[in-house]
């Protein structure tokens, strides 16, 4: 395994750049907190000691001396799922004074493919700290300067094709490159917990994903078709599970058995009506096991007019089953944005695996658009439909995650 290049560059670190928190005024050092305890959440699966020093708008984590790069690079891969962060850039820690960081920007300008084809490059500085004695447009001239000198790269300060970026800190400066994108959105657990109704299909992961980055953390709970399906939705329920865990760390699955229950709706006459009626059967029972694990608020993947269930005044009968707020993250995404973004998460391939779905089960040939509250009602009530909510809210199984999970689902993506 290598070790760090050259002493010119220093120790290998990596630097995270914050979004929408440091807009946070005066509960910003809530919202920070979460964060750096989310970022420590994340690298405890690594088992490599780390210095977190939080800087205004900038965390920086500091590794061991003689820390190789491949472990900084696979702990910069890892933070970038971390729910917060908008960039994460793998660093050089150097010396506070100017030849020391003009040399590590010629060593880490070397060898790289732009200087072979004469690529553009400019030089970008900040000082958070003040008294380092070059201004930070001094500091670009002097570093560029020795760059094109060495290298004979042209200077284009708009739009080149190579950056190095020097940001001048308390301690020491950071010399790096390029960085990878982050996740953006706030910490996960600054919003609240909330329950996602998880489906196994292409659009609950994604709204699950949408709230991660609003700061809620979820739990799932899965209605599955037994005892007239088999056990595959569940496999990929929770296969869902472990590939958003690496968002949020560790997350439990509950299932409900829903099949006798649709069979009660069917032979109720509830007809056209089945669909919808089933649909508020199951935010009945997630109201409830929102009540028992102290959640509050349940999340669903409706996409407005995407299927029939989904009319207007459908998810206006959805509302009125439950007193709990209900968020849809995805009410006005069409199905390729959806698509799209599951793609990028890492969902898709699992959506897209074969199952038996219990929402297909015991299904009317057509399905009713516009549902009267009224006749929901009446359905309900030859059900008792609280009733039978409550048994089914008694009768689920729980399955965890643990934070192994998180990293063997950023493994995967990283495959």
């Amino acid at each position: 395994m290598s070790v760090v290049p050259p002493s010119a560059l220093g120790d290998p670190c990596v630097l995270l750049k914050l979004g929408e928190v440091v807009l946070k005024g005066k509960n910003r050092e809530t919202f920070e907190r979460r964060l750096q305890s989310n970022i420590r959440a994340a690298l405890k699966e690594f088992g490599v000691p780390f210095d977190l020093r939080q800087r205004h708008g900038v965390i920086a984590i500091l590794l061991p001396e003689g820390t190789s790069v491949e472990t900084a690079g696979a702990v910069a891969r890892r933070l970038t799922d971390v729910i917060g962060l908008v960039w994460v850039h793998r660093a050089w820690r150097v010396a506070k004074d100017p030849d020391a960081v003009t040399a590590a920007a010629l060593e880490l300008v070397a060898g790289r493919p732009e200087v072979e084809r004469r690529a553009t490059f400019a030089v970008r500085s900040r000082r958070r700290d003040k008294r380092f004695p070059l201004r930070s447009n001094e500091l670009d001239r002097m570093v560029g300067g020795e760059i094109n000198d060495k290298y004979g790269l042209p200077v284009r300060l708009k739009d080149p094709e190579l950056t190095v970026h020097i940001e001048v800190d308390r301690d020491e400066v950071f010399v790096f490159t390029d960085g990878m994108p982050g996740q953006g959105g706030l910490p996960v657990g600054t919003s609240g917990r909330g329950l996602v109704l998880m489906s196994g299909g292409i659009d609950s992961p994604v709204a699950a994903y949408r709230m991660l980055r609003r700061g809620l953390q979820v739990d799932f709970l899965h209605f599955s078709g037994i005892p007239f399906t088999t056990s595959e939705s569940i496999y990929k329920a929770y296969a869902l599970m472990r590939a958003l865990s690496r968002f949020q760390g560790r997350a439990r699955l509950f299932v409900v058995p829903f099949g006798k229950a649709q069979q009660s709706l069917k032979t109720s006459g509830a007809d056209r009506l089945q669909v919808v009626a089933q649909r508020r059967l199951m935010l009945k029972t997630a109201e409830e096991v929102a009540h028992r694990l102290h959640r509050d608020v349940l999340v669903t993947g409706d996409s407005l007019g995407q299927v029939s269930s989904q009319t207007l005044q459908n998810l206006t009968a959805l509302d009125d089953a439950v007193s709990m707020p209900i968020l849809r993250p995805l009410i006005g995404m069409d199905k390729t944005e959806i698509m799209a973004e599951a793609r990028r998460i890492g969902t898709l391939e699992i959506s897209e695996l074969p199952d038996e779905d219990c929402c297909t089960l015991l299904t009317p040939r057509r399905a009713e658009t516009r549902a009267k509250i009224a006749d929901l009602r009446q359905i309900e009530k030859r059900l008792d439909a609280e009733e039978l909510a409550t048994r089914l809210a008694d009768s689920i199984q729980e399955y965890k995650l643990g934070p192994a999970d998180a990293k063997a689902a950023g493994d995967a993506r990283s495959a």
